[in-house]
């Protein structure tokens, strides 16, 4: 059963807002994100109901209580697999929840000029520049409307030699925050909050989703957590070096066949051994996240993941 509650993003939660801003709970943005000002808002409602549990969380009851309706299933979870894999990898590597993961932006922290998206394409590798140039070709009228008198600049940009584009990246963010500035941002978030572009997103993500079903099946797993738990490994890992594979497949000789929980139990081997490779900085935090798709929930940077009821990613075969 669904919950929203802090850490949640996505349409619900601007449902949720919208209608504690209705009665008069809530007056900050409605933007899909449930943070401390949403949890106090519920609290409060949850208060002068009565009869409910003041925990700030959305659950069944305090759905029914909001919308006099049974709390309905997320609207991701009617996204097909690869889609549901890559906004639960895009929510980690943005710290943005649904839809503005998908247009997560920030500048030349790293040299790459402007990086951007759900995976973080950036000018300074090639990686971004193709699926905005495949925007302007298919969905021109968008761009447009998006852009407007910038559309040719971003245009003319896209023609540029690699060092034009990073010169022109550098010129509309903070030379030292590193922060895009207004408008440029407003309109890139813009871009990736439209379906259109999304669909360019999951495109260019295909050969990284191939190549973690390939992984999957080398291990002999099956479920759609464990697509997602190596797809997550291929994005900010790189993926499994040799060792590391023969490690894990001595480690599986070690499980017992019949287990009910095998799956799962591959999962944290992978994940474990996965975060063994790591950096020694790294390892805890890769270690995490890893842990919460092989387990299917945990605390990840602070905020608190359930798998299947945020992003329907379960046991269920891919």
């Amino acid at each position: 059963m669904a919950s929203y509650k802090t850490g949640s993003s996505g349409p619900e939660v601007v449902k949720i807002q919208t209608k504690l801003a209705a009665l008069g709970y809530y007056a900050g943005p409605l933007d899909g994100r449930f943070g401390g000002g949403t949890e106090g808002a519920v609290k409060a409602f949850q208060k002068d109901t009565g009869g409910l549990d003041v925990d700030g969380a959305v659950g069944p009851y305090t759905w029914k209580a909001l919308f006099k309706r049974t709390i309905p299933a997320p609207a991701l979870h009617e996204e097909p697999v690869n889609w549901r894999c890559l906004a639960l990898t895009g929510t980690f590597e943005t710290s943005c929840g649904i839809p503005d993961c998908f247009a997560g932006i920030s500048g030349d922290f790293d040299g790459q000029g402007i990086s951007f998206g759900v995976l973080q394409w950036n000018f300074g590798q090639g990686s971004l520049q193709p699926l905005l140039s495949k925007m302007f070709t298919t969905q021109r009228a968008i761009v447009d409307s998006i852009f407007h008198e910038q559309a040719p600049v971003l245009e003319a940009v896209l023609k540029a030699s690699r060092e034009d584009q990073l010169k022109f990246a550098r010129t509309i963010q903070h030379p030292v925050r590193h922060a895009v500035n207004e408008p440029w941002a407003g309109m890139f978030r813009a871009l990736g909050r439209s379906a259109e572009f999304q669909a360019i997103e999951t495109g260019a993500a295909a050969e990284v989703l191939a190549g973690a079903k390939k992984d999957c099946r080398t291990f002999g797993l099956k479920s759609e957590r464990a697509l997602a738990l190596l797809f997550d490994i291929r994005v900010q890992n790189g993926g499994i070096g040799p060792v590391t594979r023969a490690r894990i497949r001595a480690d599986f000789e070690s499980l017992p066949s019949a287990a009910p929980d095998l799956e799962v139990l591959k999962m944290r081997i992978v994940a474990n051994r996965r975060a063994e490779g790591a950096k020694p900085e790294w390892v805890n935090d890769v270690r995490t996240r890893k842990l919460c798709i092989a387990n299917g929930e945990g605390v990840v940077h602070g905020v608190h993941y359930d798998l299947e009821a945020q992003f329907g990613l379960s046991l269920a075969a891919a």
